[in-house]
């Protein structure tokens, strides 16, 4: 239990050092944006091509892309129908943060951190759908559903939905990743060997960049509309843990990593597409720093209580 806690203690210790950057101003300007272009396209993309190299990849996993892409579809439409008739600010942030896992950037460090390398590989194919939507797919939905874009051609609105799907690094990792593990092929070693000190910095530098993106400012107005948000992803999150004690058919290990997945924090996007669609972008910001703070809590009780 002493290594559980000091482990994510150190987790906490770098968001915390972020924070403190971040008002430091030491940093300047963006230096939130530059980071987090370094671990998506970079430090993440070596991560996950070193996780995928560690364990074989069974084909009866294949079923975690389905799982991660319904654990964002079906709280984007389900909420979609209960606040079709809030005022549109509203339902834009709700549409915008109601779905979407920070896997990435803080699950896959956390998982990494507590399992088996089998383990990291079910947590890439879990993100593999949980990108499907996290990297385009709710913003095309918002787009179309919430901003009264019906007039767009639908082929106009595949074409932007693949665009910037493929355009993710990160996802087009998996997918080769995936393809290649099917056919049993494998990188060389070398090319591990090489690329390991990039894939060591993503959990320092996913960690880090939380702590510069987290705001700490919230009208006492809003503060319903953020609990409304924060209670409809707690529902969500208990619902999912349901499904992988009693419906998933996935063994012991990949149940306790999906469990874990379930209470990952929201996804740094969600600030990013509830600007881009005019909402209170700020709101959005104190509402992903509070899935961090809830998503340290629970993540780190699920593996002390599951024992791994």
């Amino acid at each position: 239990m002493l290594d559980v806690i000091i482990k994510v203690s150190s987790f906490v210790f770098i968001i915390l050092v972020g924070i403190a950057a971040a008002r430091s101003g030491k940093f300047g300007q963006g230096a939130d944006r530059l980071i987090s272009r370094i671990v998506f396209n970079l430090t993440l993309p070596c991560a996950i091509v070193r996780a995928f190299q560690s364990a074989e990849l069974r084909p009866e996993l294949l079923g975690l892309i389905v799982v991660g892409f319904l654990a964002n579809v079906i709280p984007f439409f389900a909420s979609y129908v209960v606040y079709r008739s809030r005022p549109l600010e509203e339902r834009i942030f709700q549409q915008a943060n109601v779905c979407g896992l920070n896997i990435g950037c803080f699950a896959l460090s956390f998982v990494q951190a507590f399992f088996p390398a089998a383990g990291v590989v079910a947590t890439c194919l879990f993100d593999a759908g949980n990108s499907l939507m996290g990297t385009g797919g709710t913003w095309a939905l918002i787009r179309s559903l919430v901003l009264g874009t019906n007039h767009d051609r639908l082929s106009d609105r595949l074409r932007v939905f693949a665009r910037t799907l493929f355009s993710s690094v990160p996802f087009d990792c998996y997918v080769v990743l995936i393809a290649m593990g099917l056919a049993g092929a494998r990188l060389p070693e070398q090319v591990i060997t090489l690329i390991s000190p990039i894939a060591d910095a993503n959990a320092f530098l996913s960690m880090f960049m939380i702590g510069l993106m987290i705001r700490f400012s919230v009208d006492g107005r809003k503060a319903v509309e953020l609990a409304r948000l924060l209670g409809w992803r707690l529902a969500c999150s208990a619902l999912l843990t349901a499904a992988a004690l009693f419906v998933l058919p996935f063994d012991g290990i990949v149940r306790q990593v999906v469990i874990v997945l379930a209470w990952a924090p929201a996804a740094s996007t969600g600030p990013l597409y509830t600007l881009w669609a005019g909402g209170d972008e700020g709101l959005a910001g104190m509402a992903n720093a509070l899935t961090v703070l809830l998503g340290v809590v629970i993540m780190t009780a699920l593996v002390i209580v599951m024992g791994v």
